[in-house]
């Protein structure tokens, strides 16, 4: 059974920072794209960043790219994003997600999910 867990989240004031960690069970991590989203209240949930199974290709929305950092250590199984200059519109639930054979990684059409983990960011 596939697990995907998020931590980390919490509350920071504005140009804060804060890393969010994702540890996988249950499956061959390091051939996996890993994936951040977030969902604010209302809103569609949105891609954040992306890492391939080694490691050395990564992608990030316009909105995030030069303040957040998506890392991964196959040995934990685990995915990172650090975040840094945080404002208040990152605040959202942050989600990571799984897939072997996305191509797209920006689509929220990857296999597995997360639970979310809060963010909010206080001016």
């Amino acid at each position: 059974q596939v697990q995907l867990v998020e931590s980390g989240g919490g509350l920071v004031q504005a140009g804060g920072s804060l890393r969010l960690s994702c540890a996988g069970s249950g499956l061959p991590f390091s051939n996996y794209v890993m994936g951040w989203f977030r969902q604010a209240h209302g809103k569609e949930r949105e891609f954040v960043a992306a890492i391939n199974g080694s490691g050395d290709r990564t992608s990030y929305a316009d909105s995030v790219q030069g303040r957040f950092i998506i890392s991964r250590d196959n040995a934990k199984s685990t995915v990172y994003l650090q975040m840094n200059s945080l404002k208040p519109e990152d605040t959202a639930v942050y989600y990571c997600a799984a897939d072997t054979r996305i191509r797209r990684w920006t689509t929220t059409r990857y296999d597995y999910w997360g639970q979310g983990t809060q963010v909010t960011v206080s001016s």
